[in-house]
């Protein structure tokens, strides 16, 4: 059989052999296209190659390019695991010529690739060629030897490629393959065309012409081809195949997939298999290129493909998180062509299994309204679009999935309706935005920058100036005089107050009028991109726009701020290089007291970790090297090797901060970053650094709060104290403070594990409403069943394992235990009876009775939980009585 693995090199080598560059494939989220969610064709790396905005190094490439079609106008979502050829990630095969070889070679190419390395046998192919493009027609009669009938012109847009409504653009000429009389339809351009006798395998672009308006088009002066052949199409072909779902490829990751799931990929579990392994590769192939999930763009999509997949396994019976386990097989499958999957590895599964247990929760009460809305519906009817848009706006159950669920019942959403509830909930923000004035100060403060211009910072060369007032602003509008009292906000055209930006926090201070007047700053903002505003009291006298004054920031807490705000350049250079270059960041707070800095990273760091990045820290600090700053476009900046802020918006001209130098013996510089904040001279100006707290924020972001220089002295004064105070109740010495500690959690967790022994034999005795302490028969089988009194789901499975050894090799445990009202199942079957039964089966009939939706495993052990523990005997006689086949 031809592997995928064979397929993608036997293509690339070909083209190889034949002068061709072999591209390693782009990442999915586009490097040089906004108008792109994702890569979604082969030739898309290549577009500035063919509009002629850059320069190829060879006029002649091959790749295999990662593709995904999720989002957008090119989104398969809906049809995946439904379809044998629909895919929301694929790989396309494509060659490309820029300005080399044009329609002979190309068409030769293509031919002897097929024919020859493939083996593909010629009656199986059929051509088609734009109605137009004679040339084509004429080449494909002398390459192939094709005669006219097998030749098929087609007048329509489906053979004629264009980049969009101007630029390049040509004919097209398609590679059909016919999979004979047994299967249903016609050739291409026939009324059964839909059917899938004949199948596209390779689409041969011919970029001949530039549109330049409707109705004028002109010859291109060097003349392309891109062409896109589906890896998983041509797999399907070559192995046997008509449903690419079956080829080498899916069917290992399918398999994986029924052994985590415990269900076999037939009947009505086969699409949801198929689902699983499809989003298990485009969830796991854009994690990899750096997408996270989240509630918008991008990420949006990814978690909506993420959710997908997990409602699935979950048709499937799984209870808890199981995609992150398949992560293994995929890089099995797929690792040696795309190495960043075992570099992703640990993330990819981390984020998988939050993500699934986060979902999870989310899913249990969207179904359950679900069933609610639709139990009167008939078959064919459409769920009102409000009741669809409640469950995503109330209980964030995508639309999608909703449609998805429904399905299975031959029923739809109404979706104009959806669409109306999304659009009044929008219209009702937006007025209520309006009406509460925060439209207001915007008018205002762009018209002061357009009256005043930007205002002048002076706050890097110190904490005072001079300046001349521009503007009073209070009670939305612009005001002529300020009397004693009253609060206000004030531009000048010039101050050394810094404005909040950045993640630092505005300055405070005072201004003293040339008249005597004093206006105490309480905060400092920026407004309309580049004017500081000062916001505070007047605390005496009377003020006008044109007087004049002296504006001093408070210098100390100015200095505190430096000393954070440079530390957070520190702190996101020792992230980077002790945990990866995935690292960047999402957020911070920089103020005179704190700093806090949030960076995309999927699970906890730990306290090893935190320890060697603040040790890092400290030693930049001590260090006590300058800390330079340039100036400089964006694009130098960024060239330079400085680091910018995905998402951030940067002027013509930026600051170029640099700290430190490399650990290692290097005069590289430690960090360098684009930052208009205010920073320390030397790095030893940071005095101290110490992390006080990591936690989460959200899904693939982490939190880092941290404290500089006399604050961060007095934190470890503090700590030293509690410690001293836990020392003296202990009656131990500081030093074996953590020693006796640790003796006493040993002790108390020898006594816990005592406790649990003594409940399980307990248990095992007989212990609670239970029956006979020995097994008993049931329907031919042998069977030992508890109900027991505060025994948690935790400590069932040991429970089930010692009953299953009591009676030998064959027969079932079930054991329930109830605590604080609620009730946990576990069920044991041995694999001689699971034919007849399995735990799964079991554990689902005594869920039931306790309230419980299901329960998962595998075929000899299981679990699930309800939150009805009175019913806990009913659970029990619900499991003997499938036993004995009632």
């Amino acid at each position: 059989m031809t592997s995928l693995r064979d397929i993608r090199s036997t293509f690339l080598d070909y083209f190889g052999r034949n002068e061709h560059e072999i591209a390693a494939s782009a990442p999915l989220v586009p490097q040089d296209d906004p108008t792109l969610l994702f890569v979604n064709a082969g030739m898309v790396p290549f577009k500035n190659y063919f509009t002629g905005a850059e320069t190829p190094s060879s006029v002649r490439a091959t790749s295999s390019q990662k593709c995904v079609r999720a989002g957008g106008k090119h989104n398969d979502l809906d049809n995946v695991g439904y379809t044998a050829r629909h895919h929301t990630f694929f790989e396309m095969l494509g060659n490309f010529s820029f300005g080399d070889y044009f329609k002979e070679e190309a068409i030769h190419h293509a031919w002897t690739l097929i024919t020859r390395e493939f083996a593909l046998p010629a009656d199986k192919l059929l051509i088609t060629v734009y109605s137009e493009d004679e040339e084509a027609r004429t080449l494909w009669r002398k390459i192939a030897g094709l005669s006219d009938d097998r030749i098929i012109g087609i007048s329509t847009s489906d053979n004629f490629w264009s980049m969009g409504d101007t630029g390049p653009c040509g004919p097209c000429s398609e590679i059909f393959f016919d999979h004979g009389p047994d299967v249903w339809g016609g050739p291409p351009g026939s009324p059964e065309e839909d059917g899938d006798r004949f199948i596209e395998i390779w689409n041969l672009v011919f970029m001949q012409f530039e549109q330049l308006e409707p109705g004028k088009r002109i010859d291109l002066p060097k003349p392309s081809i891109d062409t896109g052949m589906g890896l998983e199409r041509i797999a399907a072909i070559l192995q046997g195949k008509h449903n690419n779902y079956d080829v080498d490829l899916f069917a290992n990751l399918i398999a994986a997939g029924e052994d985590v799931l415990g269900v076999k990929a037939q009947g009505e579990a086969l699409a949801s298999h198929r689902v699983i392994a499809d989003h298990l590769r485009s969830t796991c192939f854009l994690m990899a290129d750096g997408v996270s999930p989240s509630n918008e763009g991008r990420g949006y999509v990814l978690r909506r493909i993420m959710r997908r997949a997990m409602r699935h396994a979950h048709l499937l019976g799984a209870s808890e998180p199981v995609i992150w386990k398949l992560v293994e097989a995929l890089k099995t499958e797929m690792g040696d062509a795309y190495p960043e999957l075992g570099r992703a590895q640990a993330l990819l599964e981390d984020t998988l299994k939050i993500e699934e247990e986060r979902f999870q929760r989310t899913l249990g009460r969207g179904l359950s309204l679900l069933e609610e809305a639709t139990a009167d519906m008939a078959e064919g009817e459409a769920l009102p679009g409000e009741t669809a848009f409640k469950l995503y706006d109330t209980y964030g159950f995508p639309l999608d999935l909703t449609q998805d669920a429904l399905r299975a019942k031959g029923m739809t959403v109404d979706e104009a309706g959806f669409e109306t509830a999304m659009e009044k909930q929008r219209a009702d923000a937006r007025a209520s935005k309006f009406s509460s004035g925060q439209q207001a100060p915007d008018t205002v403060w762009f018209g002061v920058r357009e009256a005043a211009g930007a205002s002048n910072f002076l706050g890097y060369e110190g904490t005072d100036g001079e300046g001349t007032l521009q503007a009073i602003v209070f009670d939305g509008a612009e005001q002529v005089r300020l009397g004693e009292g009253q609060s206000a906000e004030l531009v000048f055209d010039q101050t050394p107050f810094y404005g909040e930006s950045g993640g630092q926090a505005g300055d405070t201070g005072l201004i003293t009028f040339a008249n005597g007047s004093v206006f105490r700053v309480d905060d400092t903002q920026k407004r309309a991109g580049d004017l500081h505003v000062h916001a505070g009291v007047l605390e005496s006298g009377e003020i006008v726009p044109g007087e004049t004054a002296r504006l001093e920031a408070d210098a100390a807490k100015r200095a505190e701020s430096k000393a954070n705000h440079s530390a957070t350049h520190l702190l996101h250079a020792a992230l980077r290089k002790r945990l990866g270059e995935h690292v960047t960041q999402k957020g911070s707070y920089v103020g005179p007291d704190r700093l806090r800095f949030d960076f995309s990273h999927n699970k906890p760091v730990s306290a090893e970790e935190l320890r060697t990045i603040e040790a890092d820290v400290n030693a930049i600090i001590r260090q006590n090297t300058a800390v330079s700053t340039r100036s400089m476009s964006p694009e130098a900046a960024i060239e330079a090797g400085a680091l910018a802020l995905f998402g951030e918006k940067y002027g013509d001209e930026v600051r170029v901060l640099t700290m430190g130098r490399e650990l290692a013996d290097t005069d590289m510089a430690y960090s360098v970053e684009l930052c208009g904040g205010t920073h320390v001279e030397r790095t030893g100006d940071i005095g101290l650094f110490k992390i006080i707290g990591e936690s989460a924020v959200s899904s693939g972001v982490r939190r880092i709060e941290a404290l500089t220089a006399e604050a961060a002295r007095l934190y470890l004064d503090e700590q030293m104290g509690f410690g001293r105070q836990a020392a003296d109740a202990l009656k131990t010495p500081l030093p074996e403070l953590a020693s006796r500690v640790t003796a006493l959690m040993d002790e108390r967790k020898k006594l816990d594990r005592q406790l649990a022994e003594a409940k399980k034999q307990l248990a095992m005795g007989g212990g609670g409403s239970a029956a006979p302490a020995g097994p008993e028969e049931i329907g031919g089988v042998s069977f030992i069943g508890r109900v027991v009194e505060g025994v948690g789901g935790k400590d069932l499975r040991g429970l089930v394992d010692e009953a299953r050894t009591s009676m030998g090799a064959s027969g079932v445990a079930v054991f329930i235990g109830v605590n604080d009202g609620k009730a946990a199942l576990a069920v044991g079957v041995s694999a001689d009876l699971h034919e007849r039964f399995t735990a799964v089966d079991l554990v689902r009939a005594g869920s039931a009775a306790v309230g419980g939706k299901g329960g998962g495993g595998r075929g000899d052990f299981a679990q699930a939980g309800g939150p009805d523990g009175s019913r806990a005997d009913e659970a029990l006689a619900a499991i003997k009585a499938v036993l004995a086949g009632a």
